[in-house]
Order: C-alpha cells, then sequence, then structure tokens
C-alpha cells in the first residue's frame, strides 16, 4: 500500500527563449535543453520567427514526447508538455527501446544484405523513436533528482531508476550504429560476397544476443548472466579481427570503407551490451544491500 499525502498543484514551470538569430543545430539545442529542464511551458520569442525558425520548432515537438504547441503568432510559439509523468514507467520505456534498437539492428543488416535501400531509410526514421524515449527518460530522471514524485514508485525503487537511466545511454548508442549500419547500403555498388556476408552476420548475431542477454540481466537482477556476457564480448575480438581480415583483401576500396564502418558498428554494439551488463551487476547488488 501507498500512502501519499494530498499536495497543492505544483506551480508551472516556465520557460523563455528568445531565439533571435538562433538557427539550425543550435536552435535544436536550445529546445532539447528546455524540455530536459523540466519546463511545463517554453514560450519562443523573438522580435520576428522566422518560418525556417518555426520549422525547427515544429520538428521538435514531434521528435520529443509530451510538448504541444497550443499558441503561435509572429513573434511567440507556446509550447506545453502534455504528458502526464505518472502514466509513464521507466521499465516500459527503457525495454521500448531496447525493441525497437533490435530490430532496428536486424533490419540493417538485412537491408545491406538485399541492398534494400527503403528498409534502410526505415531504420534510419525508427531511430528518432529511441530518442524520443531516451530524451524523455532523461527529463524524467532530472525531475526526480530536484525532488519529483517518482512516478512508477510501486515498482521501482530510486536506485533502480537510475541503472536504468544508465542503461538508456548505451542502448540509444546501440541504435545509433543501427542506422549508422543501415546507411551504408546506399554506398554499396553491389552485394556483398556470400562468404563476408556470412561472417558479418554470425558476428551480428553475436553482437545482437549480447545485448539481449545483458537486458535479460539488467531485468532479472542476474549476475551471473551478466558475467557471462560480458565474457562473451571478450571472445568476439577473434572474429572481429578475422573479418576485418577478410574484407581488407577485397579490391574495392570503397567497399572496404563501407565494410569497416559496418563491422565497427557491430563490435561497438557488443561492447555497449558489455556496459549494459556492468549496470546489471551493480544494480544486483544495490538491490541485495
Amino acid at each position: 500500500m501507498i500512502i501519499d499525502p494530498i499536495h497543492d498543484a505544483p506551480a508551472v514551470r516556465r520557460i523563455q527563449i528568445d531565439v533571435t538569430g538562433r538557427m539550425g543545430d543550435a536552435l535544436t539545442r536550445d529546445m532539447i535543453a528546455a524540455y530536459l529542464a523540466g519546463s511545463d511551458i517554453i514560450e519562443v520569442k523573438a522580435d520576428r520567427i522566422l518560418a525556417e525558425q518555426k520549422t525547427i520548432i515544429r520538428g521538435m515537438c514531434y521528435k520529443l514526447i509530451g510538448p504541444e504547441i497550443i499558441e503561435e503568432t509572429a513573434k511567440k510559439v507556446v509550447i506545453q508538455d502534455l504528458l502526464n509523468p505518472d502514466e509513464v514507467s521507466i521499465k516500459k520505456s527503457v525495454r521500448r527501446m531496447y525493441l525497437i534498437s533490435n530490430s532496428m539492428h536486424m533490419d540493417a543488416i538485412k537491408a545491406i544484405k538485399t541492398l534494400d535501400t527503403d528498409l534502410a531509410l526505415d531504420v534510419d526514421q525508427r531511430d528518432d523513436d529511441v530518442d524520443r524515449l531516451f530524451l524523455l527518460i532523461s527529463k524524467q530522471f532530472r525531475s526526480i533528482l530536484r525532488g519529483a514524485r517518482l512516478p512508477d514508485a510501486a515498482e521501482t525503487s530510486i536506485d533502480e531508476y537510475h541503472d536504468l537511466r544508465m542503461a538508456a545511454g548505451p542502448i540509444e548508442r546501440i541504435a545509433d550504429h543501427a542506422r549508422k549500419i543501415a546507411r551504408i547500403t546506399a554506398s554499396l555498388n553491389g552485394p556483398i560476397p556470400d562468404d563476408i556476408m556470412e561472417m558479418i552476420e554470425a558476428t551480428s548475431e553475436m553482437s545482437r544476443k549480447v545485448v539481449e542477454d545483458a537486458i535479460d540481466a539488467l531485468y532479472n537482477f542476474d549476475v551471473d548472466l551478466a558475467n557471462q556476457v560480458i565474457d562473451r564480448v571478450t571472445k568476439m575480438s577473434p572474429m572481429i579481427n578475422k573479418l576485418n581480415g577478410a574484407i581488407l583483401k577485397m579490391n574495392s576500396y570503397g567497399s572496404i570503407v563501407a565494410l569497416g564502418t559496418v563491422v565497427d558498428s557491430i563490435d561497438r554494439t557488443g561492447d555497449y551490451g558489455s556496459n549494459i551488463a556492468e549496470i546489471a551487476i551493480n544494480s544486483a547488488m544495490s538491490r541485495i544491500i
């Protein structure tokens, strides 16, 4: 049973951003920072907000979970966060991040094998979904650090919340590497040789399985499985080296560079799985204490 005292409604957190002269990535960073700061209302102002700036603002609202434009004039855009944090579970958000990134990795490998540029584009677009969840988790964690109520206190302790937030970072980067692999599809001039493709698929599957088991270890507080994951990542090195050696023997310099990028992303995915496994061990020990 949870007994929660009744408090007055918290004060509305409002932030104003002057975007005069702010364009492109600088404006995007400002918008994300305001979102992560936990603002309920973001007021974007300027003597004249340009059409390009409004396009960026609308795009950021699409890429973030919760914010919606509720007022718009030539000089002001008002954005309100309509998300109720009590309805969002970090366990479900991190699990969702993993599921999306896992499917991205599998489809990225399929895309370079079949030279399917449409599938590669789909993988690229799915990365936005992972980023949205990651930013939401980051925002909620910042709010908790400021003293906000834990959204899913009935099933998640503050220690678990911290560990899940830590795990969200590597998962977000795993998705980035899946997107990186998918983007190689457009630079391939022809099918990858069968022997090299088989090695890529085998190494990819091992890397993907490392991440899958690391997530299971994290959610089940399984120290033994987490240690097995870390050992498996170490054993991947000979496979990576053998694959790189085979790629270097190819005649096309462009293919060598492209497939070298693929192998590097597969290798880094395994490393991020190892990072999650280490977090799983720390989380399990904290739970015992």
